[in-house]
């Protein structure tokens, strides 16, 4: 009995330091495979910090492109670079003008943590980011509101706005001045640019190009647009309808939509609790004041195409 115990014993001991020697030779290997993995790991990490790095910078550089002046192109880049992905470096950014686009790309070398040992001290990571941009084709404006070319034109000379010069838009002929509206005051009988909203939207009014906005008669938006809504957007630029057609009376009243322009709201003056402080009109006179200006329009609900007119107003899309 104890030689049987024996033997066991001694190949127990045996298989155990079997056991040990093929550990040993297997923890090389899994070794191996979690440096890898860390290393990828690391590598994946760093070029979503420098998508995100190109991304920004080429939103940037678009931006200054798309109110008509580029500037520095690859300073602006490597800023946004820098702020995002404080070891990247940026190529000078390449313009397209057919369409128009600008792209950016970024690049740093990461360094490795265990594949030294392999003989690769680090890897280059690269992203590229391609933004697109265009006049305004299509969107929701956010305030019910539609001007006529005739305002544009004769606030601008008809070309993109350069300055910011206070200006004062008239929505009824009231007051005897040369306005853009027929003797009878305004372009519908009883219109005076105010036009239905969206279903279940305050202020909120959808077109495109070459369509029709439905004239919402009155001198005060309605469907409960509030006093409130217009008030949060003084100061702020918005993007207006541009009709260049209207006709019909009343609630059967349209305006043809011919572009956007963007508008600094600076105050109004219709009737009731629709009125700025100050008032940039008095009497019966429904006026808005402020200026054409260039914007840039970040929103995704915004569309853009090549053949819109260009007014001041861009919108700018990621492309890849």
């Amino acid at each position: 009995m104890q030689r049987l115990i024996s033997r066991v014993r001694r190949r127990g001991g045996e298989e155990r330091g079997a056991a040990a020697v093929v550990l040993a030779l297997l923890l090389i290997p899994i070794l191996g495979f979690a440096a890898i993995a860390v290393d990828v790991g690391s590598l994946y990490a760093e070029r979503a910090r420098l998508q995100v790095a190109a991304d920004a910078a080429a939103i940037a550089v678009a931006q200054d492109c798309s109110r008509g002046n580029c500037g520095d192109m690859l300073a602006t880049a490597q800023t946004l670079i820098t702020l995002n992905d404080g070891e990247g470096t940026a190529a000078h950014p390449e313009l397209s003008n057919d369409p128009l686009s600008v792209t950016v790309t970024g690049s740093t070398p990461k360094q490795h943590w265990f594949a030294p040992v392999l003989g690769l001290d680090s890897t280059a990571v690269g992203a590229t980011a391609t933004v697109g941009w265009g006049a305004p084709s299509q969107g929701p404006a956010v305030l019910p509101l539609a001007f006529s070319w005739c305002s544009f034109a004769n606030q601008t000379g008809g070309g993109i706005p350069s300055n910011e010069t206070l200006q004062l838009i008239k929505l009824t002929k009231t007051d005897g001045a040369k306005e853009c509206h027929p003797q009878s005051g305004n372009d519908i009988p009883g219109g005076f640019g105010f036009v239905q909203t969206d279903a279940n939207q305050r202020c909120q009014a959808t077109s495109h190009i070459g369509g029709t906005l439905t004239s919402d008669p009155g001198q005060s938006p309605s469907n409960g647009c509030t006093a409130a809504d217009f008030a949060s957007y003084v100061g702020r630029t918005v993007l207006i309808p541009i009709y260049d057609d209207a006709g019909g009376t009343g609630t059967n009243g349209w305006y043809r939509i011919y572009g956007y322009a963007a508008f600094t709201l600076k105050g109004y003056a219709f009737t009731g609790q629709f009125t700025s402080n100050p008032a940039p009109c008095n009497g019966n006179v429904r006026c808005v004041s402020g200026y054409f200006t260039r914007f840039v329009e970040l929103s995704d609900a915004w569309t853009y195409s090549p053949t819109a007119p260009q007014l001041g107003a861009s919108v700018l899309r990621l492309i890849r």
